[in-house]
């Protein structure tokens, strides 16, 4: 996966896309746009890991819903036709018996990445696999915009370097 600058019509760097590879082979594009968001998730994750809403760190995910999404970036092309990628993360509660009778939930990120062709990749991670793995996607974007700090929206205009 690697962060891909968005330019404004100037040639201002301004956003990401995300390249996905396989094998050193293309594998699709997505997320037109998704660095902020991104951004946003890894504090997200930061945050829920901090708090006490599940018993074990590695299960606390920024959204306390038993199944739920946490994003999903396709492919758009300019007219609005979808394919050419998926890259989505999930969250799924897997209960688990233990030996002292009794049921245990844990919580796990699935991402999965879906290719043009329609092959798939799978990852399960724990909650700090997926802060490590945001956090380096942000980085690495951060790195492609020259230092740019993905957490901030800025207030001028793309390209302008003026308040507006």
């Amino acid at each position: 996966m690697t962060p891909v600058v968005c330019t404004d019509s100037v040639g201002m760097p301004y956003e990401v896309t995300l390249a996905l590879h396989r094998d050193g082979s293309p594998y699709g594009t997505v997320g037109e746009r998704c660095g902020w968001f991104l951004a946003r998730l890894a504090r997200g994750v930061d945050e829920a890991r901090r708090s006490g809403g599940w018993p074990d760190p590695e299960d606390r995910f920024p959204d306390d819903e038993p199944d739920s999404e946490l994003f999903c970036f396709r492919y758009r092309s300019r007219s609005g036709r979808m394919g050419g990628g998926e890259l989505r993360c999930h969250l799924r509660t897997i209960p688990i018996w233990m030996p002292t009778g009794e049921w245990r939930l844990t919580r796990r990120a699935y991402v999965e990445a879906w290719g043009s062709q329609g092959a798939g990749l799978r990852a399960v991670l724990t909650s700090s696999e997926l802060a490590d793995f945001v956090h380096g996607l942000v980085e690495e974007a951060e790195r492609c915009l020259g230092g740019r700090d993905l957490t901030r929206n800025p207030i001028e205009g793309a390209g302008s370097r003026h308040s507006r």
